[in-house]
């Protein structure tokens, strides 16, 4: 999870049309790798009723996950060495892979491994989408796609349940996988032809032990938990080798992650008591809210009798809670810089309504059904909003980018454990109770597991059936209760400190609250925070009445030079520039093309500039004099300057920290200068 790249290729000068299709192409791969986490809730039951296997059911969740998080890791670091567009096509092709497997699958056993192949591909999709962004959108102009991607993966994720319930009534489960299929192969024609190949010059190192043995410690303990009770006894030596197979493998991840030279998982990111505390605390976000959204549905077509569009729709309250406070909370949190007092508000309802779910059974009415669900989404929303903008406030810079990418995968992880301790749960609670009912009532098994043969059941031999399932459902979220009490306890030690104005930039984005993948990368992570700041001013620029209001952000082209140049030749200075940092050199016509106007149109500026004696020219070639890259320089300085001043609170205890700082934000003032060029202003 950590970073190397210091100074990326310069992302390439698109125009407007261009860049909007890069966009859809990319929001199409967040799209689908989101929609998958959890749109296979609502057709979990109509699957066990297909394929049977209703004790591996939790698998189609989990292995999802669990690959996710090891993908995700794996993605962004190939990604800097080989270049995203190729890493971002390979995820494409490789989710295409898992979808069709998936939807072809005659049983359990290979619908999981296909979830595993679609988990591989959707966190390559995810994590260079956001990568992608960065490459080909200027970063006066970054936030505001930054932002609309962080709302589609949060919108999407919850939407899940019901678009899958739309799927599985009106055509079938298969085809929750099969539509993935023509929507990926658009996508990566899309980014054959539109999307730049970008790639970084610094070529990252990879911990591949690392990864292999958090992944081989995590799914080792997932597999003793999904086993224990159900395939083997708890005592078993199965399940005790899994368990203390994982131990050992973990402990030898500690010790490797001590002596590798780029960590995964730096140990010493666990010194910072903030870190910890958003660590734990989002795992058991990721725990609880997964874990609910995926046996919900079960609960509402089993015991409500409901279909598995109507079990989707009627999660929406939860989704509701959850989507509202995360919005709530994070604009609360921009605002005040106040973020403790959310998490532990939070894990409190969210205890609350775990219980009150455990109490809901077959007399339940619909009403109080959704009331018990919007409070354990109030409460899942206010908890997880702040964890990752917080530890982005506390780390030092040369950790940004781990740290942030540290507590997505807990939350991930989180995820893949509360969805097999879930259905562990689920089915050694309902195996016994489900063996009784059938032999009290003589109903056969498949008819059982089956919602719609269930509904068609008269009343006295479905309803010990119904209890069974009641029972087993009430059990899991009773059980859940102590999990988010315990999170309630963790959060009271969270540190408070002031955040600074580019975190707090970042907490109202949605993408946030759900912990969407993001790079690991600290250039990146910094680019995204100062891509806030720039958005964030932007909507505070204020309409003055006579003067011109000002596109972007940020000091303008008079500004530059305190108004010693005019405009047009402070911009052709910055054209020459840009186009000899991304192409190696400056041609008249080349400039023109990059800005769709004649030439003609530039010949005059440019005349201007070389009478000046600050562009030389030869032929077509244009190149900067002395005087000319002495003012170039000067407008880098100035983008720094004003960069300085709105990230003045970030403060280190360490030199070296402080002078990679300067490297990157030496960087970034050089893109803002590029991007700035990059449009001629001047012009009317």
């Amino acid at each position: 999870m950590t970073g190397t790249r210091e100074v990326p290729d310069t992302a390439p000068a698109l125009d407007r049309r261009r860049r909007n299709i890069v966009f859809v192409t990319i929001v199409l791969g967040m799209l689908m790798a989101a929609l998958d986490q959890t749109i296979v809730a609502t057709t979990l039951p109509t699957i066990v009723a297909d394929l049977g296997s209703a004790g591996h059911m939790a698998w189609l969740v989990t292995a999802y996950m669990l690959a996710e998080a090891v993908s995700t890791v794996l993605a962004g670091k190939f990604g800097d060495l080989f270049g995203r567009k190729l890493v971002f096509q390979i995820s494409a092709v490789v989710f295409i892979l898992g979808s069709a497997l998936a939807g072809i699958a005659q049983d359990m056993l290979t619908l999981i491994i296909a979830r595993g192949i679609q988990g591989v591909g959707a966190g390559g999709l995810m994590v260079t989408a956001m990568a992608l962004i960065a490459d080909v959108i200027p970063l006066r102009q970054r936030g505001k796609y930054q932002g609309a991607m962080g709302a589609v993966f949060g919108v999407t994720t919850v939407l899940g349940p019901t678009l899958g319930g739309l799927f599985t009534d009106h055509a079938s489960w298969r085809w929750c996988f099969y539509i993935n299929v023509p929507v990926a192969v658009v996508m990566i024609v899309l980014a054959a032809r539109t999307i730049p190949a970008v790639r970084p010059a610094v070529r990252p190192v990879i911990d591949y032990l690392g990864i292999a043995l958090v992944a081989l410690g995590v799914a080792g303990l997932i597999l003793g938990l999904e086993w224990g009770g159900s395939e083997y006894a708890w005592g078993s030596a199965t399940i005790i080798g899994l368990f203390a197979g994982s131990v050992v493998l973990l402990a030898a991840f500690v010790v490797v992650e001590t002596r590798v030279p780029e960590p995964m998982l730096p140990m010493d990111l666990f010194r910072n008591r903030v870190f910890t505390v958003c660590s734990i605390l989002s795992f058991i976000v990721g725990f609880a809210m997964l874990g609910a959204m995926t046996y919900l549905p079960t609960y509402l077509q089993y015991v409500d009798g409901v279909s598995a569009t109507e079990s989707g729709l009627r999660t929406l309250p939860m989704v509701a809670g959850l989507l509202i406070t995360s919005i709530i909370s994070g604009n609360i949190v921009s605002t005040t810089g106040r973020y403790k007092p959310f998490p532990i508000a939070g894990t409190a309802v969210m205890a609350l309504g775990l219980y009150l779910m455990s109490t809901m059974g077959r007399h339940t009415g619909i009403w109080l059904e959704s009331l018990y669900m919007l409070v354990l989404g109030l409460g899942i929303g206010l908890s997880m909003q702040v964890l990752t903008i917080v530890v982005q406030n506390t780390v030092p810079y040369a950790q940004l980018g781990t740290a942030t990418s540290g507590v997505t995968f807990f939350r991930t992880v989180g995820s893949a454990f509360g969805t097999a301790v879930f259905g562990t749960l689920y089915t050694g609670k309902l195996d016994p109770s489900l063996a009784a009912a059938l032999a009290e009532t003589g109903v056969a098994p498949e008819i059982a597991q089956s919602p719609a043969a269930l509904r068609e059941l008269p009343g006295d031999l479905a309803a010990p059936i119904i209890e069974a399932y009641t029972t087993a459902i009430d059990t899991v979220f009773r059980w859940v209760v102590p999990v988010a009490l315990a999170g309630f306890l963790v959060a009271w030690f969270l540190r408070e400190v002031p955040l600074r104005d580019s975190t707090r930039a970042r907490a109202a984005e949605l993408g946030e609250g759900f912990s969407m993948p993001d790079s690991g990368d600290r250039a990146a992570q910094l680019e995204h925070a100062v891509a806030q700041v720039l958005r964030r001013d932007q909507r505070r620029i204020p309409g003055v009445p006579g003067e011109r209001k000002p596109a972007l952000p940020g000091p303008s082209l008079y500004d530059l030079t305190g108004g010693e140049l005019p405009e047009s030749v402070t911009w052709a200075i910055g054209a020459v520039h840009l186009r000899a940092q991304v192409r190696g050199g400056a041609t008249l016509a080349g400039i023109a093309d990059d800005h769709m106007v004649p030439v003609g149109v530039l010949e005059p500026v440019y005349r201007d500039a070389a009478l000046a004696g600050y562009v030389w020219g030869e032929g077509d070639s244009l190149r900067l004099t002395d005087t000319g890259e002495q003012y170039a320089q000067c407008f880098r300085r100035v983008w720094r300057s004003w960069l300085d001043g709105r990230l003045e609170d970030w403060s280190f205890d360490d030199p070296t920290d402080k002078a990679l700082l300067d490297r990157a934000l030496d960087k970034i003032a050089g893109e803002l200068l590029d991007d700035q060029s990059s449009r001629p202003t001047f012009a009317g």
